[in-house]
């Protein structure tokens, strides 16, 4: 069974560095053809994917965040981090992490696991 897990705190400043982690069990980062996905839904609308990192270790982000947006991983603890700087309010969302697979391309996968998802409100 295959259990993803954010962690990271649920307050951050603005201007602040927002840092969350994944914690994986049940399958490796390193195998296969998948995307590890940061995923967030900001109250009151859609869903919106965030980046990824593929298996390979490669990153791909989302065009409009991509300036402020890093993704990496420690093998050695089967774990993703997402960090995205210089946050505002509108950066308050429910964050998840989730597993793609099946991918047309990085950004269009099917999600098969998700973690339970992780609010963080940016607030002074």
């Amino acid at each position: 069974q295959v259990q993803l897990q954010e962690s990271g705190p649920g307050l951050v400043k603005p201007s602040q560095t927002l840092s969350l982690t994944c914690t994986v069990s049940g399958a490796s980062i390193t195998t296969n053809n998948d995307y590890w996905t940061w995923i967030r839904q900001p109250p009151g609308k859609g869903l919106e994917w965030m980046g990824a990192i593929a298996y390979s270790g490669s990153t791909y982000y989302n065009p409009s965040l991509k300036s402020r947006t890093s993704i990496s991983r420690d093998t050695s603890k089967n774990q993703f981090t997402l960090q995205l700087s210089s946050v505002t309010p509108e950066d308050t969302a429910v964050y998840y992490c989730a597993r793609g697979v099946d991918c047309s391309q990085v950004a269009n996968c099917e999600y098969d696991y998700w973690g339970q998802g992780t609010q963080v409100t940016v607030s002074s």
